[in-house]
Order: C-alpha cells, then structure tokens, then sequence
C-alpha cells in the first residue's frame, strides 16, 4: 500500500513537472512573437516609476509604443497602470506626461488608472474598449508578459496583437528574464481557467 501510494505521488510530481516545462516553452515561444499590425489602439501595460519618472522597464515599453504609433498603427494609445503604496501618482499618469512631453497629443491619450495587476489592468482595458467600440489592441510589453496578456484579452473578448519592447533591460535570454518566464508559467493555469470561465458565461 505504501509503495503503491509513493510511486502515484512520484508519477504525479513527474507529470506535473512536464507539465510545468510545457508552460515555460509556451511563455518563451510567446515571448519571442511580434504581432505588430494596425488596430483600433495601442496598450502599454503599466510597470513601477520613481516619483513619477519611469523605470527602465516602463520607459522601454513607453518607447516602443511610442514608435509604433508613429508608425501608424493605431489612432490612440491606452496608458494602464494605478498607484502602489508610496506612489504619488498612478502608472497611467506617469505614461501619459511621457508621451505628452514627446510631442503625442493629449486628444490621443487615454489613461486607465484603476489596475493594480495585469487582470486589473485588462479588465479596465475591456471596459474601456466595449464602451468606446473598440476590439483590436496591440498590447505592449516585456516578452515574458505575452502569454498571459493574450489570456487575458481572450476573457475579455478582446481582439488582441503583442509586441514586446526590444530595449527593456530584462533582455531576451538574461539571467533576469529567466526568472519571470518561470514566474509566468506558475500563473498561466490561474488565467487560463478564468478565460475559460468567462467564455464559458458568454456562450451561456
């Protein structure tokens, strides 16, 4: 009985490791993929700023969506991200006055400040996009974030593209994103089954 039992947890650990493994490569692969293309508006996913100048990370992101509007691609760009303890101003906020000061007009800026997380944030974003008839983003990132981000839009009935920010210090194959992609793969399955459970109440 005991040897039976034993060998069922050591082939469930084994399997939920493969598992796990499988979801690092699906984050990587995701991580890798720039879906750049005209949409109805581009989103930047909010990230840290140090009494409201931006981190390397967020300025990456700012950047790079900045470029892409520039390109044409989109006719607005969407600023997300909210206020964490000690902030005295939202991540939204900080985007806004960057890209204002980068000559972007204010008529094309749209601040959604409420998200304390990625779901938060997203969840903001659909409101916003099913009240002003928008349905095709393009989600500006870290590469690590993608996956999720794509999860995400699929609850929200989002049409959504992602591009990651090529100068974000958590350089592609780095020591540092190593770490995230091992974080994000943990937080897939969560996202997955509340995708899932939002598309399950949709077609009810």
């Amino acid at each position: 009985m005991i040897r039976s039992v034993a060998r069922w947890l050591i082939g469930a650990a084994l399997l939920g490791g493969v598992v796990y493994l499988g979801l690092v490569a699906w984050v990587w692969r995701q991580s890798r993929q720039d879906q750049r293309r005209p949409v109805d508006a581009i989103v930047i996913l909010g990230a840290a700023h140090y009494n409201g100048r931006p981190s390397p990370v967020l300025k990456a992101r700012i950047d790079h969506a900045l470029n892409l509007f520039r390109l044409g691609l989109a006719p607005v760009i969407v600023v997300t991200g909210g206020t964490h303890p000690g902030d005295s101003e939202s991540e939204a906020r900080v985007q806004s006055r960057y890209l204002r000061q980068a000559g972007v007009p204010e008529s094309t800026i749209v601040e959604l400040p409420q998200g304390q997380s990625t779901q938060a944030s997203m969840s903001a974003l659909g409101e916003w996009a099913r009240g002003g008839g928008i349905h095709s983003v393009l989600l500006v990132s870290d590469g690590f974030h993608l996956g999720r981000l794509r999860l995400e839009a699929s609850r929200l009935s989002l049409t959504a593209y992602t591009s990651p920010a090529p100068e974000s210090p958590i350089n592609p194959g780095g020591a540092r994103e190593i770490g995230y992609l091992l974080k994000e793969a943990a937080k897939i399955p969560v996202t997955w089954a509340r995708s899932l459970g939002s598309s399950t109440k949709d077609s009810q």
